[in-house]
């Protein structure tokens, strides 16, 4: 493995919440299992003034919280680490607080023993989109970016979603950013990819020949992704309600989960082989167009109900929300690939807040053998009945409980030629032993070593968003909005199962 050299990373946002929950605990672990060098120093910007001292309790104070290793309040590995992180308070437009930032950099570097002409910086842009053109173009101004040709030294930035609202502003955001960055320099992230299970898909198609030559058309009746999240805007609903479902998870998330399951298998495993097959595939499902939106798409928005004993208000209820406002809570999506390995094959999206547990999973259903030969018990009865058996089904789970799951039909023990589905199972926790990595050690220890395959390469971005701007602009034509209301703690609206069961049936697929 690439030994990661010393750098500094800089966290903007470094009083939000995802530098406390996610981005520190995942320093603290790369630290701990001796995969960053020595001499990483981590210093934090944001807008409240504080001391050094007073940001390294805070991130103690979080560390005891959030780390996934659970370290003890006052602990030495937690005085270690924090002792390595520093503060510069500032505006995202200030020239001056720039300035500041890079004088403190410098000075932190001269106490390191590091040479100016040989220092790595790592800026990871955890604050709102609207001032990530802003924050990249004051590093170009005050002489934070290294040259992309310069051997002795690198500048990487970390850019969070989502980037834009819509083909338009995509596009806009990458113009600017390509602007002061080289493209090598810019690091998109999806925490998604970063997740071992997400991981271990290319690794379960192209590693396994047993089922790499079942992954096409002539095999899978259909495929399921299904993001399903058990919490409901939660106080974010100023946010959410000028997102929705649609831009939230299925432009980015959802969407790379499909690229994943359905690209063609790369040259090699180099970055750009990857994510020229991902772009392929995205490129190959043809767009909804706005006239459409009702034959494929379905979105709904959850009224009152309970999950885990807990009321939940309507979504309108929320704190933020626009008493009148349209936003999808839940969408349902039917998309095609129109390439040799996938033409005909439905692929179904599933997404949505206050649903009834949390759970991702990508589930592939097989075609059904063409003769039924053998009696069946139906699922969950005790009833035997000739004919269809339930379809075998590959489910991979990213969270919870990562694992895979095989559904086959076995023969009932007895004299009698009857088959049950039963499922072979295994859990990544079960059989290594170990709690898999965060999505944020692997994705930040790759940002330092230079890898860029798990992130996002501008023109993935822009044709995620083209597939996506038609159904936005579908809904935003329609006169009466087509919103399905569902309870909380359900799956979701009772429209979202007609439209894929009815559709799976109709095909000949059940």
């Amino acid at each position: 493995m690439k030994k990661a050299e010393p750098v500094t990373i800089v966290i903007f946002g470094a009083s939000g919440d995802l530098t406390k929950r996610k981005l520190m605990p995942a320093l603290l672990q790369l630290i701990m299992d001796g995969l960053l060098a020595e001499k990483t120093t981590i210093v934090g910007f944001a807008r409240r003034e504080k001391s050094h001292e007073q940001f390294r309790v805070e991130v103690e104070e979080a560390l005891v919280e959030f780390a996934r290793s659970k370290p003890e309040a006052g602990s030495g590995g937690l005085k270690a680490f924090s002792s390595c992180c520093y503060y510069q308070s500032g505006n995202y437009d200030s020239s001056k607080n720039f300035h500041d930032l890079k004088k403190l950099l410098d000075k932190l570097d001269e106490e390191r023993g590091i040479d100016s002409d040989k220092a790595n910086r790592l800026f990871y842009l955890s604050t709102p989109p609207n001032v990530f053109s802003g924050i990249i173009a004051m590093l170009g101004q005050t002489g934070h970016i290294a040259d992309p040709n310069d051997k002795n030294r690198w500048t990487r930035v970390i850019v969070e979603k989502p980037f834009g609202r819509n083909l338009e502003t995509a596009v806009d955001l990458n113009r600017s950013i390509l602007s002061v960055l080289d493209e090598n320099q810019v690091y998109r992230i999806d925490h998604y990819l970063g997740k071992e299970t997400v991981q271990n898909i290319m690794a379960f198609r192209f590693g396994n020949s047993i089922f790499e030559p079942l992954w096409n058309r002539r095999y899978v009746s259909h495929v399921h992704i299904t993001v399903a999240e058990a919490v409901c805007v939660e106080g974010r609903g100023g946010y959410y309600d000028n997102s929705g479902a649609l831009r939230d998870m299925v432009q980015n998330h959802m969407l790379q989960l499909l690229s994943l399951i359905a690209m063609e298998p790369p040259a090699s495993f180099a970055p750009n082989a990857v994510r020229n097959e991902k772009v392929k595939l995205l490129s190959a499902i043809p767009p909804i167009k706005s006239n459409e939106v009702n034959e494929y798409s379905i979105r709904g928005q959850y009224a009152a109900g309970t999950i885990n004993g807990k009321l939940i208000p309507d979504y309108l209820r929320e704190s933020g929300v626009q008493s009148n406002s349209v936003t999808e809570t839940f969408v349902a999506l039917k998309l095609h690939v129109d390439n040799w390995r996938w033409a005909g094959v439905p692929f179904y999206l599933r997404t949505g807040k206050a649903l009834t547990k949390r759970l991702t999973e990508v589930n592939i259903e097989f075609r059904q053998p063409p003769l039924a030969l053998f009696s069946h018990i139906k699922n969950d009865e005790d009833e035997r009945e000739r004919g269809r058996m339930k379809p075998n089904m590959l489910s991979l789970r990213v969270q919870p409980n990562e694992g895979i799951r095989l559904s086959i039909g076995m023969k009932v023990p007895g004299p009698k030629m009857i088959l049950e589905p039963k499922d072979m199972e295994f859990c990544y926790e079960n059989v290594f032993k170990v709690e898999p990595p965060g999505a944020y050690e692997r994705l930040i220890l790759d940002a330092i070593l230079g890898d860029t395959t798990l992130f996002i390469r501008q023109d993935e971005v822009e044709a995620a968003w083209t597939l996506v701007n038609g159904i936005l602009e579908g809904w935003a034509s329609e006169e009466l909005p087509h919103i399905h209301l569902y309870r909380a703690g359900t799956w979701g609206p009772y429209a979202a199962d007609e439209f894929i069961t009815n559709d799976v049936r109709r095909t000949g697929a059940l």
